[in-house]
């Protein structure tokens, strides 16, 4: 009931431009305070993109009825240079494209990051083209109910986004603590060398709506590390240096730099990390790793190392279903239906991370306050 209440104010709702004050330039990050002195908070992940399609208005919008503190935008560029939110720039799996015979032309194949993927890309479409596209259900096999959205939804630009959300504060008045909003940089070094930069388009948005500063409800997040080092000079807005638990950074990768994602997290990484970034966005198996049957093993020191460097950690991602949690916390054989996610919650705030991106807000956020019950007895 709630969802469909959701999605009829969440389409209603107008967005219009404002403007404010910039960012002034810094080169050091400046105090920011230890995350475990403050309340864990729940990011929308893609919205509430348990409930329905990433990264459209409605998911956005039901992520903060349902109470998270921050949405999480994945931001991509058109062709015209301006952001909208998917996953990747690749959106045959994500939009209705592949359906649209106008559009057959535009399918090819490009080497993305290292890695040959085939469809259709953001880059190769006008704003105006997009915006004829409707948002599908990525994960059809698992979230079916979030299919009978398909074909209704908009693909939102960034400062749709934005404007959603300032209308949402307005609603919701004076005295309440502001919606935050977490966007993330996709391929950063793919867009730079097409000419599609998102540094510069990112940081102009967030001027335009009056982000400024360290203490804006803002983080701005990529898993590479030479752009967040590069907007670490044009900004003091909190940066959150992502990291997957194989792999490295693809600028070190493509720079012949041997560095991986695990070296950057050990005590010493973190240290350089601290000299650009905020926080650090983890791959939970990084905190909660598991065995080859999927089973948890004893949980990392990496929150406890980063908080010595006073980096918060935010742990990816947390979704409800059999399929992704431990099978400590499945419950029944079906991959589509919800396990103990509270239990998988709990045992991330019991290592004292200062965040988390969840599909399903309101339970993430059930789970956190049943914690804070606990933990106060």
């Amino acid at each position: 009931m709630r969802t469909c209440t959701a999605v009829g104010v969440g389409i209603a709702i107008m967005v219009s431009a404002s403007s404010g004050g910039f960012d002034g330039i810094g080169d050091a990050i400046g105090g920011a305070p230890a995350a475990s002195s403050l309340q864990p908070i729940i990011i929308g992940h893609r919205g509430a993109s348990g409930y329905a399609p990433e990264h459209t208005l409605t998911s956005y919008f039901i992520a903060v009825q349902q109470g998270a503190e921050y949405i999480e935008p994945d931001l991509v560029s058109t062709q015209d240079g301006v952001l909208v939110a998917r996953h990747e720039n690749e959106i045959g799996g994500t939009t209705d494209v592949e359906s649209r015979p106008e559009f057959a032309g535009r399918k090819t194949a490009k080497t993305i990051d290292g890695q040959r993927i085939e469809g259709w890309f953001t880059e190769d479409f006008s704003l105006a083209e997009l915006k004829t596209l409707r948002a599908r259900e990525r994960l059809p096999q698992l979230r079916p109910a979030n299919t009978r959205f398909d074909g209704q939804f908009e693909i939102p630009t960034f400062d749709e986004i934005l404007g959603l959300v300032r209308s949402l504060e307005r609603m919701r008045g004076p005295g309440l603590p502001r919606i935050g909003v977490y966007p993330e940089t996709k391929h950063p070094s793919y867009f730079r060398d097409i000419g599609l930069p998102l540094e510069g388009a990112l940081l102009r948005s967030l001027k335009r709506w009056g982000y400024r500063g360290a203490d804006a409800p803002i983080f701005i997040q990529s898993f590479e590390v030479s752009n967040l080092q590069a907007m670490r000079k044009k900004t003091r807005m909190p940066l959150v240096q992502l990291m997957e638990a194989k792999g490295a950074p693809y600028d070190f990768i493509a720079a012949g730099n041997p560095r991986t994602y695990a070296e950057l997290a050990t005590p010493s990484g973190l240290k350089e990390v601290a000299h650009y970034a905020n926080a650090i966005g983890v791959d939970k198996s990084m905190l909660l790793p598991r065995d080859a049957q999927g089973a948890l093993q004893s949980p990392t020191e990496l929150a406890a190392h980063a908080h010595t460097v006073n980096l918060r950690v935010h742990a990816w991602t947390v979704r409800a279903e059999n399929y992704f949690l431990p099978a400590n916390f499945k419950q029944g054989d079906d991959p589509a239906m919800n396990g103990d996610v509270a239990a998988e919650i709990a045992a991330l705030l019991n290592l004292g991370v200062d965040g988390m991106f969840c599909d399903h807000p309101a339970l993430a956020v059930a789970a956190r306050e049943a914690w804070q019950k606990a933990s106060r007895r």
